[in-house]
């Protein structure tokens, strides 16, 4: 039965907006910027998924034998796939990126349930009111946790998965504490509160990436901050802390037997690389790639060679 459309959430009319107004002014960047965001929004979508109106961005050719999921990390949203998106769709492919609750311009939770298991419940029923039958996914930094706990209950709708920037952490009671009260306070209290992107861009260059990236990207992975719903910062970052999760990744990794490429950043001292490699030997049918002079941020930073891989390994594990 086709599902119910529901109409747009306030935080896309709102950022529309704004972006009409930018397209009017008279800085030919800013509107040359909005125009494009614009021209993205019209293939922007909306559903239900368990009570919560999420925004999906759906687009490729409506014949397309393969399609991709592309899950986004924590506190991202959809538009960090944007090249990538472009990428795919050029080669032939359905892209279905999409917002997790309380993030981009999907609603924020009223319950305030942030955590790796509601998210996946969210990609399935996404999944089942899509009608997608078999795919792909690519997800990136927390977005693995979301692809494994539903790759688990739906091993056989899942053709291949790359992910970047995923590895096995090793946990300790001070990692735990520190990186649960500091990630939190930076987000939440000062990043969050920033009226302009220089401040944030600074942060994320020094801790995050090892390339420069476009100004318009940088103002991308800005707005993310103002679209996440602080508890779900503060869900998350606690949850993948703690050491029920990090324990958990070996077996999550062992528990599925689809193909999964990892892709490291030589210099991501978030998720480093030999943490990445740690978990291929535990795969059935697991490959690694290093990706050198790379940070944390590969869709951003080098965004041609991260569609490349999700592309040869999409082509790699296709059944045309």
């Amino acid at each position: 039965m086709p599902h119910q459309t529901p109409s747009p959430t306030q935080k896309f009319i709102l950022y529309r907006q704004e972006l009409l107004d930018l397209q009017a002014s008279q800085d030919r960047a800013a509107a040359k910027r909005a125009t494009y965001e614009l021209s993205l929004m019209e293939n922007s979508c909306f559903v239900e998924l368990n009570g919560i109106v999420h925004h999906y961005h759906d687009s490729g050719p409506e014949d397309a034998a393969e399609t991709v999921i592309l899950i986004h990390g924590w506190d991202c949203w959809w538009m960090w796939w944007h090249h990538v998106i472009k990428y795919l769709n050029k080669k032939g492919v359905r892209t279905i990126s999409y917002d997790m609750r309380g993030h981009g311009w999907s609603d924020n939770d009223p319950k305030n349930h942030y955590h790796i298991d509601f998210f996946a419940h969210d990609l399935n029923d996404l999944v089942v009111k899509l009608e997608l039958g078999q795919f792909h996914i690519a997800a990136f930094s927390f977005g693995p946790f979301v692809a494994l706990d539903y790759a688990r209950s739906h091993p056989e709708l899942i053709r291949s998965m790359t992910f970047f920037n995923f590895g096995y952490l090793p946990n300790s009671a001070f990692i735990q504490a520190f990186a649960t009260t500091s990630i939190t306070f930076i987000f939440n209290n000062l990043l969050r509160n920033l009226t302009w992107w220089l401040p944030a861009y600074i942060f994320a260059r020094l801790v995050l990436a090892k390339n420069t990236v476009m100004l318009h990207d940088i103002l991308i992975g800005f707005q993310s901050l103002g679209l996440c719903a602080p508890e779900a910062i503060d869900q998350t970052t606690r949850q993948i802390t703690s050491f029920d999760t990090t324990d958990s990744v070996p077996d999550m990794v062992k528990s599925v037997t689809m193909p999964i490429l990892f892709v490291a950043g030589e210099g991501d001292a978030i998720m480093t690389a030999e943490n990445t490699e740690k978990l291929v030997n535990l795969t059935h049918q697991g490959s690694y790639i290093c990706v050198p002079e790379c940070g944390h941020l590969i869709t951003l930073e080098l965004p041609e060679v991260a569609s490349e891989l999700i592309w040869n390994h999409v082509k790699a594990n296709s059944f045309t």
